[in-house]
């Protein structure tokens, strides 16, 4: 059978990738590898806290227009009297 691959095959193939590259090696790689990954993870949580902070800002100076127009047109409604 050409696509399966059996629990002896797989434990052949293990036996010499370990004697290919040792132990030591893929201890290392192995973390190297958890590292990259928890990394990833990390960097993939961080960035919609980014975008929600930049909405917020943005509603901030939106409010923060709303306000300074009014206190304009009270200003011209007073010159105008």
């Amino acid at each position: 059978m050409l696509g399966g691959i059996s629990l002896w095959q797989l434990a052949i193939l293990l036996v010499i990738v370990v004697l290919l590259f040792g132990t030591k090696k893929l201890r290392n790689l192995g973390g190297d590898l958890g590292g990259a990954v928890k990394g990833f993870k990390k960097a993939m949580n961080e960035e919609p806290k980014e975008e929600e902070k930049k909405i917020e800002s943005d509603a901030d100076f939106a409010e923060v227009d709303k306000a300074a127009a009014k206190d304009q047109a009270k200003e011209e409604s007073k010159t105008d009297k």
